[in-house]
């Protein structure tokens, strides 16, 4: 039996086929469908992609280093607004940090002043692009096969993707399309969120679980979605590292794991008596570096003491897990480590207003860049979704960050007549009105 699901994979194959999805490019030799330039491509199912010209660039690594002080701030201002409370959480301010600064491309006025401020851009103008460009292709190039020091060899599966989801009856700005093109390898898929806003829904969220390897599941959830919807700008980022030193799953035990809380639960406690990795130790904590596949990849992991965790976290979240892993030392370490498993579900709004930038969200957003009629746009959801499990083998990990444009108001409504009475008619022509013909109907159907 075919499911809605396989019905799913099966656009997106299509779609594939015709360079539209899977891997994203921002080229086409075809005419924009929309008229304005670019290029465009029709499936049989009248599903387009709306591309540019403009090929992908390399970036500027140049400015690489800025992007990432930026993300680093970024990541404790994203991490103080999801993690109050004690639950679980993993989020990806790298799927943010790209979501957003697609979005930024088509803002203009506070709007853009207020994005540029909580990403981090500086006096980098619209060349910041290009350092996150760089930063995509310098993470996309840390897959492939990655050889260990024992000498096995290991895959280390590590991608993003970047795709727009945008309503079929706009006209997108050109230099809009030609920028998401060339910094961010993505195209603007043209969807029906009017008339087929359940259709374009499913679309969405099919992409994201074909680029995540289905660990990211409806990350767009009913009712978000509806007919003021414009746009969908959407990152997915997927990792599956395996361990450098992998843990012997013999030595994985039961352990007891103590909550803030004073309970204690068991848990499943991988060991590895004599791990290569590195240490730092700092006021209240202790931390390790373990390095995936090839060393070019690791987890930071942060230990703090029993009675300081809140301390230490908010210090670990203002100053960042790079400070931390930059004071680390080759050592030898008896590790135990819990496996673990979960995901987390947030909407960003109010956390990036806090930041600094509630203009987007608001009527006064300004985004006409966007959009060949300046269309009165604004954020309306920011949606970010997680996932992380870690065992003996290795880390798999997986994000996407969804940023969902709607218009302020939805266009007036059509008016109703019934003719159910006796009624008046005239026939004329248009230029002149003059009257060509001239009646009454009390009975139609005498």
């Amino acid at each position: 039996m075919i499911t809605r699901r396989d019905l799913t994979r099966l656009t997106i194959l299509s779609l594939a086929a015709l360079g539209g999805a899977g891997t994203l490019t921002g080229c086409s030799d075809e005419k924009s469908p929309n008229g304005k330039g670019g290029g465009g491509v029709m499936d049989d199912g009248g599903i387009q992609l709306v591309s540019s010209d403009v090929k992908r660039a390399a970036g500027d690594p140049t400015i690489l280093p800025d992007v990432v002080t930026g993300l680093q701030a970024l990541t404790h201002g994203l991490y103080d607004g999801v993690a109050a409370g004690t639950d679980n959480v993993v989020i990806s301010p790298y799927s943010v940090l790209i979501a957003l600064g697609m979005t930024l491309v088509g803002a203009d006025g506070k709007t853009a002043d207020e994005m540029r401020e909580v990403l981090g851009t500086g006096s980098l103008g619209d060349r910041w692009h290009k350092g996150v460009n760089a930063l995509t292709v310098h993470i996309d190039g840390l897959a492939g096969t990655q050889k260990r020091v024992d000498g096995s060899k290991a895959e280390l599966e590590l991608a993003t993707a970047n795709q727009l989801f945008g309503q079929r009856d706009v006209g997108w700005e050109q230099d809009f399309v030609d920028l998401l093109a060339k910094e961010y390898g993505a195209s603007v898929r043209a969807v029906d969120f009017v008339q087929a806003t359940e259709e374009a829904r499913t679309l969405i969220n099919g992409w994201v679980e074909e680029q995540t390897n289905d660990r990211i599941v409806d990350l767009v959830p009913e009712a978000v979605l509806d007919a003021l919807t414009r746009l969908v700008l959407v990152n997915a980022i997927y990792l599956k590292a395996p361990w450098e030193q992998p843990f012997e799953k013999p030595l994985t035990a039961a352990g007891a794991f103590h909550r803030a809380d004073g309970s204690s639960i068991d848990v499943d406690l991988m060991h590895k008596p004599d791990l290569a990795a590195a240490m730092a130790t700092g006021d209240g904590w202790q931390a390790v570096v373990l390095p995936y596949a090839g060393k070019k990849v690791a987890m930071t992991i942060v230990l703090p003491d029993a009675d300081a965790f809140d301390e230490v976290e908010r210090a670990v979240a203002s100053k960042g897990f790079t400070h931390i892993a930059r004071q680390a030392t080759p050592t030898s370490v008896d590790l135990k480590l819990p496996k673990w498993k979960f995901r987390t579900e947030v909407l960003l709004n109010e956390v990036l207003a806090a930041l600094g930038m509630p203009t987007a969200f608001s009527d006064d957003a300004d985004f006409t860049p966007m959009t060949d009629e300046d269309l009165t746009l604004r954020i309306s959801a920011v949606l970010h979704q997680g996932f992380i499990a870690v065992d003996e083998e290795g880390t798999e990990a997986a994000a996407a960050t969804a940023v969902v444009m709607k218009t302020l108001s939805a266009p007036a409504p059509g008016k109703t007549l019934v003719i159910d009475r006796p009624f008046l008619f005239a026939i004329h022509d248009v230029e002149h009105h003059a009257p060509l013909f001239v009646g009454r109907v009390s009975d139609p159907t005498a």
